[in-house]
């Protein structure tokens, strides 16, 4: 008997010589190297560039996590590829794959086989460019991925804790690809096949290049020129209001090209694309994915492929505008959404899957109940500038219609070898619970909270509040934290009604720009009234091309010019975390005396009730004492 097909490499892209010359190929077009394990799967990038090329008729093979530190035997094994190198950092910013909140270096990596730390450079972006130009000084690199997509102008690197110029100054690449690449790369191989040189690709839309400063021209509506690199170093209000523009012109329907010095040279950025339309990304998603690890694999897990292999994200893009993600910056506010016929031909797929029990782990996306939505007038949406459409309430020009999700989730669960599906993806139960004043769809979503607490719900809910302090959440581009008592008032009843025993795990955010101590305090009393002991939490980690991380660095707000405390020292932010755990006998006596120095001493007995009989107790003595004397 033979191996099952997700071990023949002939059904994967080459990642070897040998399996090149087993697909019967003399050359390669383009060789994408990755800083992640090649899974082929349309949740890992390098495999969605690499299956898109293929469909588009080019000859692609993957180096996944080549080395970096022998003889560079990997960067030279398939030798000058026609067309381009492809690099990538991998599906996350190295930076935040290899090191925690603290500046930690993390012991494990999900994106490699085993969870195994060391198989990627910090910032391979930078390496896997100056290895390329360096053996194959002729031949176009073109880089794409989260972390080149993101750090496309100067940024803040919080683990070097410093203001860096784009990464086109630091890596030696000649286009760089941000964003979601399928339309970008495709027009790139095309025109390089045809001829074009690499100065030609500079016009193309979603690209980033580096030109002579001579380049920039004057300031227009088409054009906006932001403060040089150099200038920004000297002055961080600047960085600040340079991103304002950088984050429209991001979510805009048509944006402007953006331009930056840096000494000699100019930083140009061309807008996005228009949003993908369906036919689009149901080609995208519908390529012939193995939906497995390549087989050099066999007998190895890659956690990250643990956690998606049997999910499926619906949409792409995300109008949620949360001061402290970079969904935006990549993916556009702008929702893509797939056909049905697409996501229930994925889901047939999985259900043929090897290991496949019968549960979908996640119908999902960005935001996992955004699918389908829009405006009600795309024309507003094409003039609007807004980066958030849900704050600080939710735009009246979107359509927050949940019925296509609820036909969706029916749809999925009515097919042969589905037992259940989950909703693993974060909730947006401010879109959700929104009142619209149309009676119908109003009915419709709630319908859709009440489905989504009884039949998709496994065990555990995870929702965001963030935080419970309004002034930090309007930093934060959040709704109230009222909002999450009306949800988990309608979890319980719902939880009640059908014989559940269901948690609803709120995640919040220590630490975050706009929050003191004093907001954490009161967040522990709060989340202790509501019998919570926090698990999903975490210490704000400024990440680059997001609000809050350049509120953290400037101590500005872009779009206000206010100035934003934020915890900033390790002292600092270990007093705020502090707060999430306040049930750790540990950390009682520090909190106790932390509220006692804040003039806090209400919150004491709030957290600590026993401090309260403890308080009166000492005191009834001290009484006693006095008449005895």
């Amino acid at each position: 008997m033979g191996l099952p097909e997700r071990y023949n490499t002939r059904l994967f892209l080459p990642t070897s010589v040998k399996e090149m010359k087993l697909l019967g190929w003399d050359h390669v077009d383009v060789v994408i190297f990755s800083g992640d394990a090649y899974v082929d799967h349309p949740s890992f990038g390098a495999a969605v560039i690499g299956r898109t090329l293929q469909a588009a008729g080019y000859n692609v093979a993957i180096v996944p996590q080549p080395n970096w530190q022998d003889d560079l035997r990997d960067f030279r094994k398939f030798g000058a590829p026609r067309l381009f190198f492809g690099v990538s950092a991998g599906a996350m910013d190295s930076m935040v794959n290899h090191y925690t909140a603290a500046r930690r270096r993390r012991s494990d990596d999900a994106y490699t086989p085993g969870g195994r730390h060391g198989a990627r450079p910090d910032y391979p972006t930078i390496v896997y460019s100056r290895i390329l130009k360096e053996l194959y000084p002729g031949t176009p690199v073109v880089a794409g991925g989260i972390e080149a997509s993101l750090r496309r102008l100067s940024h803040y690197d919080y683990w070097e804790d410093r203001l860096r110029p784009s990464i086109l100054i630091d890596a030696p690449m000649d286009i760089l690809s941000y964003g979601m690449g399928e339309k970008t790369m495709v027009e790139i191989a095309r025109r390089l096949s045809d001829g074009a040189s690499v100065d030609e690709l500079r016009s193309l839309m979603q690209v980033a290049s580096l030109l002579p400063a001579t380049a920039i021209p004057v300031e227009d509506e088409n054009n906006i020129i932001l403060h040089p690199f150099e200038e920004c170093l000297e002055d961080k209000r600047k960085q600040s209001q340079n991103f304002k523009h950088i984050e429209q012109q991001s979510n805009r329907y048509a944006g402007a090209v953006l331009w930056q010095r840096h000494g000699d040279k100019a930083v140009r950025v061309n807008p996005m694309h228009p949003p993908m339309t369906t036919g689009e990304i149901d080609a995208s998603f519908d390529l012939p994915y193995m939906r497995y690890p390549h087989p050099r694999y066999k007998g190895k897990h890659i956690p990250a492929y643990d956690m998606i292999r049997h999910s499926v994200n619906m949409h792409r893009g995300c109008f949620g505008g949360c001061a402290f993600c970079t969904i935006s910056a990549h993916q556009g506010k702008f929702i893509a959404s797939r056909s049905r016929e697409s996501i229930l031909k994925e889901v047939r797929q999985i259900t043929a899957m090897d290991d496949f029990k019968g549960y979908i782990s996640d119908l999902g996306g960005p935001s996992a109940n955004m699918y389908g939505m829009c405006g009600k007038n795309t024309e507003i949406c094409k003039k609007c500038m807004k980066p958030s459409c849900l704050h600080p309430v939710p735009c009246p020009n979107l359509n927050t219609d949940h019925g296509p999700l609820l036909d969706i989730y029916h749809s999925v669960d009515s097919l042969p070898g589905i037992k259940k599906s989950f909703i693993g993806s974060g909730v947006r139960y401010d879109l959700s619970m929104h009142p619209t004043g149309n009676s119908e769809i109003d009915r419709t979503n709630r319908r859709y909270n009440r489905e989504l607490i009884e039949k998709h719900v496994s065990g555990r809910l995870k929702v965001a509040p963030e935080h419970t302090s309004d002034k930090v959440l309007t930093v934060m581009r959040k709704p109230s934290f009222n909002l999450f008592y009306d949800f988990k008032k309608l979890f319980d009843e719902v939880n009640r009604e059908c014989g559940l025993k269901q948690q609803l795990i709120p995640y919040f955010i220590s630490s975050h720009p706009g929050c003191h101590e004093e907001d954490m305090a009161e967040l522990a009393v709060t989340t202790r009234n509501l019998n919570f002991h926090l698990e999903q939490v975490q210490d704000f980690t400024p990440t680059p091309m997001t609000v809050a991380t350049e509120i953290y660095y400037t101590g500005y707000h872009p779009y206000t010019g206010e100035r934003i405390f934020t915890a900033i020292s390790p002292e600092e932010k270990n007093a705020q975390r502090k707060y999430f755990f306040w049930y750790d006998p540990q950390n009682r006596r520090d909190i106790i005396a932390s509220l006692k120095r804040m003039n806090r001493v209400d919150l004491i007995s709030q957290l600590y009730p026993v401090y309260r009989r403890d308080a009166n107790k000492g005191q009834d003595n001290s009484l006693r004492r006095k008449k005895k004397y």
